[in-house]
C-alpha cells in the first residue's frame, strides 16, 4: 500500500516538473517570436498538426502520432520559437477537445515541446563532432534530430508509466515501441524527401507546395489511426465472444469465479474488481474480489448496499465524486475511477460488477460498453447458476425420497420378515425342530440379501470417483485397480484423444459408470484377452468406444433378461446415457466380441441432464 502511494506521488511530482518546464519554455518562446509575415501558412501548419494529433495510432497506455514531419518542416522554415508555440497549441487543442484530465492537458503539450527542444539542443552540440560533404551532413543532422526527439519523448513517457502504480509490462512497452518505430520511420522518410526536394531547383515554394507535400501524411495519419482503431475494436469483440463462450462452459463448475476473473482480464484492463450478488432472500454478498482489502466480508453492512440498489445502468464515478459512490470504502485509496455495471435480468437486480483504476477518466467509452456487455452476460450466467442449483436441490430431494422409499419397501420389509420368521422358529424349536431349523436358514438367507442391499445403498451414497479426480485419471485409476485385483490375463488399454473439455459432473459420472460397467461385464462374461477403451473429445460431441475380443452375446437375450431384472447392467447404462442426451450403441456377436459406443452431444456434456 505505502509503495503504491509513494509511486503515485512520484509520478505526479515528475509530471508537475515536466509541465512547469514545458509551459515556461512556451512562455519564453512567445516573447521571442519573429514577425509573422505569412499567417495563412502558419494557420495551415497548425491545422495539420491538430489533425495528426487528433488521429493518433492507439495502443495500450497511450498513442503515437505522425505529427513530427509537419513540426520539423515548421522548424526549418520558421525556427525553434515559432515551432514550439505551434506544436504546443496543436497538442493543447487536441487534449482539450478530447476532454482529457487537467493534469494531461498540462503535461502532454509540455512533454512534446520539451522533447523537441531537447532534440534541438543536443543536435546543436553533437553535429560539430561530424564532418563531411554538406549533403551528407544534412541527412546526418536530420537522422540525429529525429532520433533524439523520439528517444527523449519516449524516455519521458517510460518514466511516467514506470512511476505510476499501474502495471507497465514488457508486452505493453513492446507494443508502444512498435507504434513509435512506425512513426519514426515515416518521419525519417518525410525528412529525407524534404531535404531531397528542397535541394532541387523547383521555383518558389508557396502554401500550395506545403499542402500537396503534407497531404499524403495527413491521409496516412487518418487511415492508420482508423485501421488500428478498427483492429482494436475487432480484438475487443473477439475477447467478448471468447468471454461469452467460455463463460457458458463454467456453468457446471464449482470454481467458476476463478474462470470469470481470468476471462474478465482479457477484455478490460483494471486494478481492482468486485462482484456483489443477491441470494434468494434478497441479501447482498461479495461473490469475489481482486483488491488489497482482505477484510471486506467482515466490514460490509446492510446499509452499504442501499445506494447500490439505486444503480440501474452502467455508471462511471471519477475522482471528484468517487467518495460518494456505493461501497467506495472497499477500494484501495489510490483508486481514482470506478465503473458500476448492474446485473439486471427481467428488470430484476441480481448483482453488480465494479471495476476500478488508479488513473481518473481512464475508462474510455469502449471500455464502458464492454463492461456493460459483460454485466449482461454475467446476469444470464448467474441466473442459470441459480436454476442449476434449484435443479440439483430438486434432484437431491428426489434421490432422498427414493432412498427412503427403497428402505421402507425393501430393506425394512426384508428385516421385518426375517424377524417374524425368527420369532416363529423360536416357538417351534421344542415341538418341530426341523421346521424351526429350516425357518432359521431361510431367515439367514433373507438377512444376507438385505445386507447386500444395504451395502449397495451405502456404495451409491459415497462420493463419485470423478468428483475427486478428473475423468481421465478416474478411469485410469479404476483400470489399475481392476488389473491388480483380477489376475485373469485381460489386457486393458485406455486411449484419450483431443483436447480435454470441461464437462458437467453428471456427464463425467455417466461416462465413468458406463466404462466401469462395461469392464465388469467383460471380466464376468466375455472371456476376452484384450479390452480397448477410447475416449475422444471432439468439437461437437464426446465419443466413447469400448471393444473386446471375447465370446460376445445375444443382444436380444440380454435385453429380455434386462426387462426381468431391473438392475441388469445394460439397462442401467441405457438409462444413464439418456440423462445427458447420449446415444448408446451395442454391437455384439458370439464370435466377434462386443463393441459399445456412446456419443454425447455438445448440449449434453455442457449442460448436464437433458430430460
Amino acid at each position: 500500500m505505502k509503495k503504491i502511494t509513494a509511486k503515485h506521488h512520484s509520478a505526479q511530482l515528475f509530471m508537475m516538473v515536466i509541465s512547469l518546464m514545458g509551459w515556461s519554455l512556451v512562455g519564453y518562446a512567445l516573447f521571442h517570436l519573429p514577425a509573422i509575415e505569412k499567417p495563412f501558412e502558419l494557420l495551415m501548419l497548425l491545422s495539420f498538426i491538430f489533425i495528426c494529433e487528433h488521429y493518433p495510432m492507439p495502443f495500450r497506455k497511450g498513442n503515437s502520432s505522425l505529427t513530427f514531419p509537419i513540426v520539423f518542416l515548421t522548424y526549418l522554415i520558421y525556427g525553434i520559437e515559432m515551432t514550439i508555440v505551434l506544436y504546443f497549441l496543436g497538442v493543447l487543442l487536441t487534449t482539450w477537445i478530447y476532454r482529457r484530465p487537467l493534469r494531461i492537458i498540462f503535461f502532454n503539450p509540455a512533454q512534446l515541446v520539451l522533447s523537441f527542444m531537447g532534440a534541438h539542443w543536443f543536435q546543436s552540440m553533437a553535429m560539430p563532432l561530424f564532418s563531411g560533404p554538406d549533403i551528407s551532413m544534412n541527412y546526418i543532422s536530420l537522422f540525429v534530430f529525429i532520433a533524439l526527439f523520439y528517444i527523449i519523448n519516449n524516455l519521458i513517457i517510460d518514466i511516467v508509466l514506470f512511476l505510476r502504480p499501474e502495471k507497465y509490462t514488457v508486452a505493453i512497452w513492446a507494443e508502444k515501441g512498435r507504434g513509435e518505430l512506425f512513426s519514426f520511420g515515416i518521419s525519417l522518410v518525410y525528412g529525407f524527401l524534404l531535404y531531397y526536394l528542397g535541394g532541387q531547383n523547383r521555383g518558389e515554394v508557396d502554401i500550395f507546395s506545403y499542402f500537396f507535400f503534407l497531404s499524403p501524411l495527413i491521409f496516412l495519419a487518418i487511415i492508420s489511426s482508423t485501421i488500428l482503431r478498427l483492429r482494436a475494436d475487432k480484438q475487443r469483440l473477439k475477447a467478448l465472444f471468447h468471454f461469452s463462450s467460455e463463460l457458458n462452459k463454467s456453468i457446471p463448475t464449482k470454481e467458476w469465479d476463478k474462470d470469470i476473473k481470468l476471462l474478465l482480464s482479457d477484455v478490460v484492463f483494471y486494478e481492482e474488481s468486485f462482484l456483489f450478488t443477491k441470494d434468494d432472500q434478497n441479501h447482498w454478498h461479495l461473490t469475489f474480489s481482486e483488491g488489497s482489502r482482505e477484510d471486506l466480508n467482515e466490514t460490509l453492512q446492510s446499509e452499504d448496499f442501499s445506494k447500490l440498489e439505486q444503480i440501474r445502468s452502467t455508471q462511471v464515478f471519477n475522482k471528484q465524486d468517487l467518495d460518494h459512490a456505493p461501497l467506495s470504502r472497499c477500494f484501495d485509496k489510490n483508486m481514482q475511477v470506478a465503473v458500476y455495471a448492474p446485473l439486471i435480468l427481467d428488470n430484476e437486480l441480481i448483482g453488480c460488477l465494479i471495476l476500478t483504476k488508479i488513473r481518473t477518466n481512464s475508462f474510455v467509452v469502449e471500455d464502458v460498453h464492454s463492461i456493460s456487455t459483460i454485466s449482461n452476460q454475467l446476469a444470464i450466467f448467474l441466473k442459470t447458476q441459480m436454476l442449476f442449483s434449484e435443479k440439483e436441490q430438486r434432484i437431491l430431494l428426489e434421490e432422498r425420497n427414493r432412498i427412503a422409499h427403497d428402505i421402507h419397501d425393501g430393506i425394512a420389509q426384508t428385516l421385518a420378515g426375517a424377524v417374524m420368521k425368527f420369532d416363529s422358529a423360536a416357538r417351534k424349536i421344542p415341538s418341530h425342530p426341523q421346521e424351526a431349523q429350516q425357518m432359521i436358514n431361510d431367515s439367514n438367507n433373507t438377512l444376507r440379501e438385505g445386507l447386500k442391499e444395504i451395502r449397495d445403498s451405502i456404495y451409491a451414497l459415497r462420493p463419485h470417483p470423478t468428483e475427486n479426480l478428473s475423468l481421465d485419471l478416474a478411469i485410469q485409476k479404476k483400470i489399475a485397480e481392476i488389473k491388480k485385483s483380477h489376475n485373469n490375463g485381460l489386457d486393458i488399454s485406455f486411449d484419450q484423444r483431443g483436447v480435454q473439455t470441461r464437462l458437467s459432473l453428471l456427464t463425467e459420472k455417466v461416462i465413468y459408470s458406463i466404462t466401469q460397467e462395461s469392464i465388469q461385464n467383460c471380466i464376468k462374461h466375455a472371456q476376452a484377452s484384450t479390452l480397448n477403451i477410447l475416449l475422444s473429445y471432439q468439437k461437437e460431441q464426446i465419443f466413447l468406444k469400448i471393444k473386446d475380443d471375447g465370446v460376445g452375446f445375444s443382444l436380444y437375450e440380454a435385453m429380455t433378461m434386462a426387462m426381468k431384472e431391473p438392475h441388469y447392467g445394460i439397462l442401467q447404462m441405457n438409462e444413464d446415457a439418456a440423462k445427458v442426451g447420449a446415444t448408446l450403441q451395442i454391437e455384439s456377436s458370439e464370435t466377434k466380441g462386443t463393441e459399445i459406443i456412446v456419443r454425447i452431444p455438445k448440449m449434453g456434456f455442457e449442460g448436464g441432464q437433458i430430460g
